[in-house]
């Protein structure tokens, strides 16, 4: 059993990664299996260090007293230059600690006030002058120490307003060039030789739980499965009103066709051998804990056009596609079914991983809890990304085949030569919703299902059966409930329609092109809130209207979506009232995440944009 050497709780000395900078932080706990420290720093900020990157408070009071002796109270400069002139370093440790400490502690005053300084040092650097002041042994030194603390007060705001600058923020480890001389406290590390502190790999067991924890996945794992099955049922019936409310079981044996089982393999099978053909572009993932970027064939757009051609050829040729209309129910048992098997499977060679390739979130060590939210990240066979794959393919184009199916089954249905403008309206604004998806694939990397969430039984099942199943219940509930719209009708919907998509991909391809490449010239427009963790936070574009613009877009568009099924009856809008919670749940999710991994400059992003989805109403 290894021996800890920092316990929970104590104060120690902690270096931030990629630099030789010490800050105190506190020690709020120790993985035994991955020989990490969690710390937390003054900001609220999370790390994880090694040992050899933690110094005990004790040794840095040992040093700072050694060099303060050191030191010959002659060599010191005078005290008489003027209040006005910048403060430079001293010939004294303790001196440029006293200075240190007042620069961060006014900047971080004058940045209360709306008036930041870019690159201000985020660490509390109290701790450090405390131990100095302390160790001095001489009166004069304690005077001339207090004297330089207070000219360095004495003109904290003209130093801010000497320099306005955009994208400013407080927190950045890198010193300015133009502060003059005064420096943080810089402490090397006893090993030299090691200049950068190296990824530290994934914990091995979730710090917080998702989705109401262990009990909760217990919850869902039943509730999901139960949920798609009445509404299948539901809006099958010829009176789908919540007054009717529950719909009869049918007899459990006509739940299972092998036909239909076989036909969803297939439909797998064959989106596979398109993801993996040598088409389209090889692009790089985001960077992992481990400093790696996976590399992904982004041919979605390749994949669906072929799977148009193909669907357009088996109605030439005779192929009755309204199958799919009429054992919808068994098609979502079957592919439930797969969603199942693979989850295990997923659960099983997760077992057999190392710690830096689980995610941070799915790894509880709880059973139920993991198989539901995912424990590996990245699960590949070879170079075929099996969360990838299923996020963006079998499930995102064959909501776009059913769709089709359902306009050819209303068409025979309803006795009509052409489907129903509604109809129309719901395939072509969902077929333009996937295409673009699939057209700025590459824009998925950067997204949190990939980023942060492993793959398990929440994420398979949603993008197997979730997405196919309910997403096309408004195209199904056409076919047996049309809906007849007039010209203006129809004109009003697709430009509420247009302006959902173009918020929607505005605010995505700004996002992507930020987190790929902040430095972009492109972008320089861009206002920014630096972070502790070197990432910048954006508070313009479409990014400072409200927090999440892409939602907005995106429930813009759900409503263009559930209109043309008119009012008749509440199912057809389950997508809307579903999305508003699911973004909301997303939103929330994302607020602690930010909070906890950026601290302080979180808290400075949520003053900047009030608002999360919706401006000046939620």
């Amino acid at each position: 059993m290894p021996t800890v050497k920092y316990q929970k709780d104590e104060t120690v000395m902690g270096r931030w990664p990629g630099s030789s900078l010490y800050y105190q932080v506190k020690v709020v706990g120790f993985d035994s299996k991955s020989q990490l420290y969690t710390v937390i720093y003054k900001d609220g900020t999370e790390l994880e260090l090694k040992e050899q990157d933690i110094r005990s408070a004790a040794g840095f009071q040992l040093r700072s007293r050694s060099r303060s002796r050191s030191r010959s109270p002659g060599r010191r400069r005078s005290r008489s230059r003027s209040p006005a002139r910048t403060t430079r370093r001293s010939s004294s440790r303790t001196a440029a600690a006293v200075a240190a400490a007042a620069i961060t502690e006014s900047a971080k005053e004058s940045s209360r006030k709306d008036a930041k300084v870019k690159d201000t040092p985020e660490a509390d650097l109290s701790s450090v002058t405390k131990e100095a002041e302390n160790n001095s042994n001489n009166k004069h030194e304690k005077k001339e120490e207090n004297n330089t603390a207070n000219k360095v007060n004495e003109k904290p705001e003209a130093k801010v307003d000497a320099e306005p600058e955009k994208n400013q923020g407080r927190y950045n480890l890198r010193r300015r060039k133009d502060d003059g001389d005064a420096k943080p406290v810089e402490t090397k590390a006893e090993e030299p030789e090691e200049k950068e502190a190296k990824p530290a790999p994934a914990p091995t067991v979730a710090t917080t739980l998702d989705f109401g924890g262990k009990i909760g996945a217990y919850f869902w794992l039943l509730f999901l499965p139960a949920w798609v099955l009445f509404l299948l049922l539901q809006v099958n019936m010829e009176d789908p009103s919540l007054v009717n409310f529950p719909p009869p079981l049918p007899p459990l044996e006509t739940l299972w066709d092998t036909q239909a089982f076989g036909i969803v393999i297939l439909w797998i099978l064959f989106q596979a051998l398109l993801y993996v053909l040598p088409v389209g572009k090889l692009s790089e993932g985001m960077p992992l804990r481990t400093g790696e970027r996976l590399k992904y064939r982004t041919n979605g757009f390749f994949a669906i056009v072929v799977s148009a051609l193909v669907a357009v050829a088996a109605v030439y040729q005779g192929i009755d596609l309204t199958y799919i209309h009429s054992n919808f129910l068994q098609l979502s048992v079957a592919t439930f079914l797969i969603s199942v098997l693979l989850s295990i499977y997923l659960y099983i060679r997760s077992r057999y991983v190392s710690a830096d390739q689980l995610a941070l979130g799915g790894n509880s060590g709880n059973v139920v809890y993991d198989f539901f939210k995912g424990r590996e990240l990245n699960p590949r066979i070879k170079n075929f990304d099996l969360k990838f794959f299923c996020e963006m393919r079998p499930g995102l184009i064959g909501w776009c085949l059913i769709n089709f199916a359902m306009a050819l089954a209303e068409m025979k249905q309803q006795g009509l030569d052409a489907p129903s403008y509604a109809m129309i309206l719901v395939n072509v604004f969902q077929l333009l919703y996937v295409v673009d998806g699939l057209w700025n694939e590459e824009a998925i990397l950067t997204t949190m299902d990939l980023m942060h969430d492993g793959f398990g039984f929440m994420l398979a099942f949603g993008d197997l059966v979730w997405v196919p199943f309910t997403y096309t219940l408004q195209a199904y509930y056409l076919v047996s409930h049309p809906n007849p719209l007039s010209p203006l009708v129809v004109a009003l919907i697709v430009t509420l329609k247009l302006v959902g998509f173009y918020i929607f991909r505005k605010s995505n391809s700004e996002k992507n092109a930020f987190r790929r490449n902040p430095s972009d010239p492109t972008l320089s427009y861009l206002k920014t809130i630096p972070t502790a963790t070197g990432k910048s936070l954006l508070v313009s574009g479409w990014w400072g209207v409200v927090r999440h613009p892409n939602y907005l877009g995106d429930l813009i568009m759900a409503l263009a979506w559930s209109l043309p099924c008119g009012f008749s009856h509440l199912l057809p809008w389950y997508y809307m009232i579903y999305f508003i919670i699911l973004l909301v749940h997303r939103d929330s999710r994302d607020m602690s995440n930010c909070r906890r991994k950026y601290g302080s400059a979180w808290d400075e992003y949520c003053r900047t944009v009030r608002y999360r989805i919706i401006p000046r109403v939620y």
